[in-house]
């Protein structure tokens, strides 16, 4: 008996679909995409219509071969790879294989009969939805893929060979990756250039007939925005008001309805788990696609939890909907149910094909298959589910009073404000309520809280009418009883968390969300970005890249081209536009860009001249060098033979002096194999090793273990190099113990089948990732 093949790219994602299909489907994976560009060249004809010339991707030979072995024996074949552009253009791939599609996607003749189906969740009804009725290979979405890969290619390449020429080998140009790196460096010179304003807040601590005290801050002076700048002015006003009776001037009461919002999409989703469990949005995408592909869910076996995460659109499916409402209604009761359900505003380029992020099922609850979840699948299903079902529920009711009140017998006439909030029907908030970046408030004079941050504050206000007297009630630490004079400085802008990178990225169309999680890791992995206390702060080797890319490139850099570019590919995916068109859009500024940056002197051409520190070693005056890792000191010795190869890290003090930063030698429990002195963690020309601390008498050195066991005969993994200077891991009973891997090994164990450690690829669609050395596994974070 024939069976029918659907091939999908996750091997993850197949074992989910066979358990909801019976013997006449075999399920297949391709392990992502099959081919690409090739590596090592351009693989772009751009003198023909930027033509991409794609190979078979290494190590995939095999997978093809099986794929296409398969689709021979079966009468029908069905694409199943993730619904969007990416998935589009493995089908397309894995289609030409198969089928001998020609360049633009029309069949060659035969009769084979290949399908699309597209699962927007893994669900057994879902799935056997979309096989009832298949489609065709987008050839739009195909063609959007392809010119965002051509763009990206061209960029990658030429831009990145002239930064090696001009800035120093290793380093990488983007499209998209270098604006994002110039906003966190303008930023940084934002916070640099920066002055701190001096301003007061003066507080009063007031109570009428009916308790409690409560608060009020001095709003006007004279029917002015109060603005008090130093503590003469505070203090002045502080004696103005002292044992005064105060007086309330007016009271405003008013409803406010609170609406839910959304349901996730891509980006909100990025921004919520950074800002709530902080997940970096790498770390919340790789976790969102195994909860969508499918987890063990106890004597069910594998789910699929929940919708397609790369969307934009807010659309929810009339029957999710209605599920919602009926796990509303059992437990919040009638009360938090809308009339009809909560309709949400999708934006423009949204696909409507899709749904936002959701929970397969509603009645799934994250208590219920707690036990089944780690810890970090769990918060994040949590996160989406309490979303959703929110996002279903009635508004919210709060009340806000505002109270005015002023003192007595003054010359100046001091206004006081109080606000209150009461919540008085939960509604949606007793479910979610969504994230804040309250740091952005703190950059102006106002008052510390904006009213709407006042708004989200549950503070009830005593009981108080229209003309009622008030006294000012002493507490401890106060300028005078009853008063509060209080210091501040206006703050530079926030440098950038994943949560508000992510909102940058967006709100300047910058990117598209299923891009920001590589864009964000990416920029890390190529160190142009650093983390300091949570937030991106560009190193010195951004600066340089970004100021050179700045001068050469400053049409590619540009913000508001960029976003034009990105509506440009939104518009071949809806078909209103030529993708060829599109990338010629961007190529001929680019060019031109390119070759006047050739032009441009870079760090390579400026020769710093010799500082007046001398080489301890020979005497030589040091010279700034250009390395990895930044500038550093080096000895101009190191051309001689024999080579002085003395170095230094160096800062440069506000003055401008040059300071050596000492090398600190971190000491380690081992001991020196050879005459037990401990071993320290020295740095070198290729990295950290372990060092005798007796050198130069004892001169034994080691490459630092991984913390990884070698699999063949129980050694440490280390890192080495191999003789054309590559970077390779193996056994450190090498070369007795054979066992050895290109891709770096990481002390942790496979979730999906317990492999004892994973690897980091690198790829540049994605970034850097953790995958599973077992083929047929297929385990990807």
């Amino acid at each position: 008996m024939s069976k029918s093949l659907i091939i999908v790219e996750s091997p993850a994602k197949a074992r989910t679909i066979s358990k909801y299909l019976g013997r006449g489907y075999a399920v297949m994976a391709s392990v992502g995409h099959v081919k690409d560009l090739p590596e090592n060249k351009l693989g772009v004809d751009i003198e023909h219509n930027f033509t991409p010339h794609y190979v078979t991707i290494k190590g995939k030979t095999n997978v093809l071969a099986e794929i296409k072995k398969k689709a021979k024996e079966a009468d029908k074949v069905f694409l199943a790879p993730d619904p969007d552009r990416e998935g589009e253009a493995i089908a397309w791939h894995i289609a030409q294989e198969i089928d001998g599609k020609a360049i633009d996607g029309k069949a060659k003749g035969t009769t084979r009969k290949v399908f699309r189906v597209l699962f927007n969740e893994i669900t057994e009804s879902a799935i056997k939805r979309a096989l009832q009725s298949p489609g065709q290979i987008d050839m739009k979405r195909v063609n959007a893929q392809q010119a965002r890969r051509v763009l990206d290619r061209i960029v990658g390449y030429q831009g990145s060979q002239l930064l090696w020429k001009k800035v120093r080998r290793g380093l990488s140009m983007g499209r998209v990756q270098s604006v994002a790196v110039r906003l966190i460096c303008d930023r940084e010179r934002e916070r640099e250039a920066f002055r701190p304003e001096e301003y007061w807040t003066i507080t009063a601590t007031l109570a009428g007939k009916n308790p409690p005290p409560f608060e009020a801050k001095l709003h006007s002076v004279n029917g002015q925005e109060a603005d008090i700048s130093t503590a003469q002015e505070a203090e002045r006003v502080v004696a103005a008001v002292r044992d005064k009776t105060f007086v309330v001037q007016a009271i405003e009461r008013k409803e406010k309805k609170r609406n839910p919002v959304a349901p996730f999409i891509t980006s909100r989703l990025q921004q919520e788990a950074a800002r709530k469990l902080r997940f970096s949005p790498k770390k919340t995408m790789a976790l969102a696609q195994q909860l969508y592909e499918g987890m063990d869910i106890g004597k069910e076996g594998p789910v699929g939890l929940i919708t397609y995460m790369r969307t934009d659109s807010t659309r929810i499916a009339a029957e999710a909907a209605e599920e919602a409402r009926q796990v509303i209604r059992a437990r919040f009761g009638n009360d938090s149910l809308p009339a009809t359900p909560n309709v949400f505003k999708t934006q423009k380029a949204a696909q409507e094909a899709h749904e936002a992020i959701r929970p397969t099922s509603a009645r799934r609850d994250p208590e219920s298959i707690r036990p089944y979840l780690d810890r970090d699948h769990y918060q994040l299903y949590k996160l989406i589910w309490n979303r959703f079902i929110a996002s279903q529920m009635a508004s919210a009711l709060l009340e806000v009073t505002r109270v005015d009140c002023r003192p007595e017998q003054t010359a100046d006439t001091y206004l006081f404000r109080a606000t209150g909030t009461v919540i008085k029907f939960a509604g949606h908030l007793a479910v979610y309520q969504e994230g804040k970046d309250a740091e952005l408030a703190a950059q102006s004079r106002k008052a510390e809280r904006t009213p709407e941050e006042e708004d989200e504050a549950e503070r009830q206000l005593p009981t108080l009418t229209e003309g009622e007297r008030l006294r000012l009630v002493a507490q401890e630490g106060q300028a005078a009883p009853g008063l509060t004079s209080k210091q501040h400085f206006t703050q530079p802008p926030p440098r950038y968390n994943e949560a508000l990178l992510i909102k940058e990225l967006e709100e300047k169309g910058i990117g598209r969300p299923s891009t920001y999680a590589s864009i964000i890791s990416t920029i890390q992995d190529r160190r142009y970005v650093e983390k300091i206390e949570g937030r991106f702060a560009p190193t010195e080797t951004g600066i340089t890249v970004n100021d050179f890319l700045v001068k050469g490139f400053p049409d590619i850099l540009n913000v508001d081209f960029t976003s034009l570019m990105e509506k440009e590919l939104d518009e071949v995916e809806e078909g209103e536009k030529q993708w060829v068109a599109a990338v010629r859009d961007f190529y001929l500024p680019f060019s031109k860009d390119i070759e006047k940056a050739k032009a441009l002197p870079g760090p390579k051409d400026t020769v710093e001249p010799p500082t007046n520190i001398p080489c301890e070693k020979c005497g030589r005056m040091m010279e700034i060098k250009w390395g990895r890792n930044g500038k550093f000191l080096a000895c101009p010795g190191y051309k001689d033979d024999p080579p002085c190869k003395n170095t230094h890290n160096f800062e440069k003090l506000p003055d401008g002096t040059i300071k050596i930063v000492a090398k600190q030698d971190t000491t380690t429990d081992e001991k020196c194999e050879k005459c037990g002195s401990p071993m320290v963690i020295k740095t070198g020309r290729f990295g950290k090793f372990l060092a005798c601390s007796d050198y130069p008498t004892c001169k034994t050195t080691k490459p630092i273990p991984l913390g990884v066991k070698c699999p063949k005969d129980g050694g440490d993994l280390t890192q080495k190099r191999s003789k054309k200077g590559r970077t390779f891991y193996a056994c450190s009973n090498y070369p007795k113990c054979d066992f050895a891997l290109w891709d770096r090994p990481v002390a942790k164990p496979c979730p999906q089948c317990h492999a004892p450690f994973l690897v980091e690829k690198y790829s540049k669609q994605t970034g850097t990732s953790l995958v599973c050395r077992n083929d047929e596994c297929g385990y990807k974070e």
